[in-house]
């Protein structure tokens, strides 16, 4: 694998001439940054080994954009389980950045509002996060030269990135909440049963993604940032079906403040937690 993972790496490095510091990864819905100067897009299916987004609302891009000032490389949508992906194949992509000096990484995602307090439109910091995915991205030979065998998940989410993105929410007269992220397979929405068990579990928000790529990064040594949008209220918590249209329709409640918190945090980030935040090389 790690002949694929450095194909791939070299292949983005030789089009792209890039040192970005911050990776980040853009969920359902959250294509939120085409206004933002562009420098270079591929698309996934041109990139050696990499996946390929099936799943409406996910361009199937990576770019590098200059947001705030801060070089960012950008995965403009992600790969899911439910898609038949192996767990190995949907974080990839981390493993790549992790090859390219990505430090910090920022996951986002639209998810299912399970806290009482929660509304579509809402945001949310995760905090923390329960994987009920049934299964690991790190099972199997372990990649040495990425991390350890048994790697600590006791801060699976950076709390020096959490204060700063609470900061920026602040600043900018945003209100968020804070939460843990629940990840499960999907592609079926859950059930009412399900979101009463869940909630007394601790779940906040649940969604099918995110979590496999937070694992990898800190395997990889990769600091995380996990910001989301609560596009709908999860089964039992709102009237009516749920479906995949109103999950993208709902991320758009929340898309304005969520990209102006996305760029002041990334600003923010490039300017306190990172020496140099890259440089383009024209």
């Amino acid at each position: 694998m790690i002949i694929r993972y450095r194909t791939a790496a070299n292949y983005i490095r030789d089009r792209f001439d890039l040192k970005p510091k911050i990776g980040l990864i853009l969920g359902s819905g959250l294509d939120i940054l085409e206004k933002e100067k562009d420098v270079k897009c591929i698309d996934y299916r041109d990139i050696p080994y990499f996946p390929v987004s099936t799943v409406k609302g996910h361009a199937g891009k990576l770019g590098v954009y200059e947001i705030e000032g801060v070089p960012t490389l950008v995965m403009r949508g992600r790969f899911h389980y439910y898609e038949g992906y192996s767990l190995a194949e949907i974080t990839f992509p981390i493993r790549i950045m992790k090859l390219l000096g990505i430090e910090i990484l920022i996951v986002t995602n639209a998810s299912g509002g399970i806290n009482p307090s929660f509304k579509p439109g809402d945001i949310m910091l995760i905090e923390d996060h329960i994987n009920l995915m049934g299964n690991n991205p790190l099972i199997g030979e372990n990649e040495e030269v990425f991390g350890p065998r048994f790697p600590d998940m006791t801060q699976a989410y950076d709390s020096e990135l959490l204060e700063i993105a609470q900061k920026a929410a602040r600043d900018l007269g945003i209100d968020v909440k804070k939460g843990v992220y629940m990840a499960v397979t999907g592609p079926s929405y859950e059930t009412p049963a399900e979101i009463r068990a869940f909630e007394r579990l601790g779940a906040d928000a649940i969604g099918m993604s995110t979590v496999p790529e937070v694992i990898v990064a800190r395997h990889c040594g990769i600091r995380v940032l996990g910001i989301s949008s609560i596009a709908n209220l999860a089964a039992g918590k709102g009237s009516g079906k749920l479906s995949h249209e109103d999950v993208v329709e709902g991320s758009k409640k929340s898309a304005k403040n969520f990209e102006r918190l996305l760029t002041e945090t990334i600003k923010r980030i490039g300017l306190q937690c990172i020496d140099d935040p890259g440089q383009f090389v024209y």
